[in-house]
């Protein structure tokens, strides 16, 4: 799994899906955990961390704190994930089943990452 194919798509991953925190702020502050404060600061914030360490991973040198970085970040994420199956509104109308498969796959990405320490 050490092929720098894998690597450059897990980079490409964390790039755009942290782009899209900027095109499509709205939809992940619906899902925030109310918790949590400043939402839309919080958004932004993931999306920057997500594009800095996506192409961190691209850096030989950074690779190791970039993986580090994603773990935790993926770790962070499980609260929305979690709160996600609260109820209909925390939902954002995703079927329950999906939410419940989102979870392992989480784990996935973790273990995904950590091939590359």
């Amino acid at each position: 799994m050490n092929s720098a194919w894998h690597l450059y798509l897990m980079a490409a991953v964390y790039v755009f899906a942290g782009l899209i925190h900027f095109v499509k702020p709205k939809m992940y502050m619906r899902i925030m955990p109310k918790y949590l404060p400043n939402h839309k600061a919080l958004v932004y914030l993931s999306g920057i961390a997500e594009v800095v360490l996506g192409l961190a991973l691209l850096i030989p040198s950074l690779r190791t704190f970039a993986v580090y970085g994603i773990i935790a970040m993926l770790l962070i994420f499980l609260l929305v994930h979690f709160y996600m199956l609260t109820g209909k509104k925390a939902s954002a109308g995703i079927p329950k089943w999906i939410l419940i498969l989102r979870i392992p796959l989480q784990f996935g990405l973790i273990y995904w990452a950590w091939v590359y320490v």
